[in-house]
């Protein structure tokens, strides 16, 4: 029988514990790792930290142990502090690579020159998936929503379920009159900069506000910590909404349909791929630095918009070879196919797309012993 939604990537997570714990075992994964290590041919050693999206993390974990396997004698440690704190801390030159749900911007990459040495740092997507609006309506499983209602509710215009803009896009659902409780990240959170990009490209009218990591203020509702805080508000609290990563959103708590064009659309992996599809290259970026710029208001058939493209932004160059080495093979397993299919498994991402997952690779190889 297949483990529950969140049973996954809370057994992964138990495995990546040990090995941000364990710090004085060679094999924080324990006898697997052990095991593997006895039949390893690998002789990749040393210890790569990094930190950054909790929207990251259940691919996270299943990353650290699938390359746990493979390289049995390698220590891997995560921190899920939110984006911002990722990229403040490789920029510290406190990790070795930050995972992000939004790309360096450009004073970020001016500060990753004085860290990473003159070319800076790379953005190089990893995870793709869809945000769920997800919300606690016991009986309803779903809802059609476009998105200026959808900015409505989040800035408290829209404070009850039976509102004739919800009411008029469902026909069909008994809705309850209840109040909304909006719950937005307290952090400073990839996932609400992808967000609030969204709300403020398809409906500039309802949602004027720049897109930003940090919720805007004197807004209704409440916040919380990191997704994990986000979905545990909304799940004790009938008639809270919020938006979050769909790996880590209960399977008690329903999710909206977005209107695209003409057509409400399921948030699902295979949607959120075909919005990365319509994705271009920011421009103005280096040969390897891969930041997309995603097409928010596309119509395309089946595509789910409210997608984040999470990315691990590694130094282009390391001063220590060996370590130039592991970043690269971690790197690698990231954006192989085997490394898709584990963060498919456990976080429900979609896999990069072939021409996406071969730019990765190069830009990987590209990394260097700084001279």
């Amino acid at each position: 029988m297949p483990l529950p939604r969140l049973a996954r990537p809370l057994a992964l997570a138990a495995a990546a514990a040990l090995a941000l714990t364990a710090c004085g075992s060679d094999y924080p994964l324990g006898d697997e790792q052990r095991e593997a290590a006895e039949r390893s041919t690998s002789n990749l050693t040393g210890t790569l930290s990094g930190s950054g999206s909790s929207a990251q993390g259940p691919a996270m974990d299943a990353w650290i142990a699938g390359f746990g396997l493979l390289h049995p004698r390698v220590q891997l440690q995560y921190s899920p502090d939110g984006s911002g704190a990722g990229r403040n801390a490789l920029l510290n030159g406190a990790v070795q690579f930050a995972g992000s749900d939004a790309y360096l911007q450009e004073q970020e990459m001016g500060q990753a020159r004085d860290i990473c040495g003159p070319d800076g740092a790379y953005d190089i997507p990893t995870y793709i998936s869809p945000i769920a609006v997800a919300f606690n309506l016991p009986g309803i499983e779903s809802l059609n929503l476009d998105a200026a209602t959808i900015a409505a509710v989040f800035r408290g215009d829209i404070d009850t379920w039976t509102h004739p803009e919800i009411a008029r896009q469902n026909p069909d659902v008994e809705l309850p009159d209840l109040r909304i409780t909006p719950v937005s990240r307290a952090d400073d959170s990839g996932t609400t900069e992808n967000f609030t990009e969204y709300l403020h490209e398809v409906a500039p009218d309802a949602w004027p506000d720049a897109p930003s990591g940090t919720w805007p203020g004197g807004l209704a509702g409440e916040n919380a910590q990191g997704s994990a805080g986000v979905v545990s508000t909304v799940t004790r609290t009938e008639g809270a909404v919020t938006y979050a990563d769909d790996s880590v959103v209960d399977e008690s708590m329903g999710t909206v349909n977005l209107l695209v064009g003409e057509e409400y659309v399921p948030i699902s992996g295979e949607a959120a791929a075909t919005a990365v599809a319509e994705a271009t290259r920011v421009p103005g970026r280096a040969e390897h630095d891969i930041a997309l710029h995603l097409d928010r208001t596309t119509t395309a058939p089946g595509a789910y918009p409210l997608v984040l493209v999470s990315y691990e932004i590694f130094c282009s160059s390391y001063d220590d070879p060996q370590m130039t080495e592991l970043v690269k093979e971690f790197g690698l397993y990231l954006v192989s196919e085997e490394g898709q299919a584990a963060s498919e498994e456990a976080a429900k991402s979609a896999p990069l797309p072939g021409e996406l997952a071969e730019q990765a690779r190069a830009a990987i190889e590209s990394i260097s012993v700084r001279d």
